[in-house]
């Protein structure tokens, strides 16, 4: 595949099950419909932090 742009060939790569296109060239990004939504959705996903734990028993004097 060539990309649109400045006709380098392209390079596909493989992001938590979603198929990424890299210039080799221009070093864009493209991606089919609904691929950004896929990666943001995944990346909210990872990011989203843990529960704090719960308090340290305090030791009595």
């Amino acid at each position: 595949m060539q990309c649109p742009k400045c006709r380098a060939p392209m390079h596909t790569y493989n992001r938590n099950g979603v198929q990424i296109e890299q210039c080799s060239g221009c070093r864009g990004i493209f991606l089919d419909y609904g691929e950004l939504e896929s990666l943001t959705r995944l990346e909210a996903q990872w990011s989203q932090s843990a529960p704090p734990p719960p308090p340290a028993p305090q030791a009595y004097p």
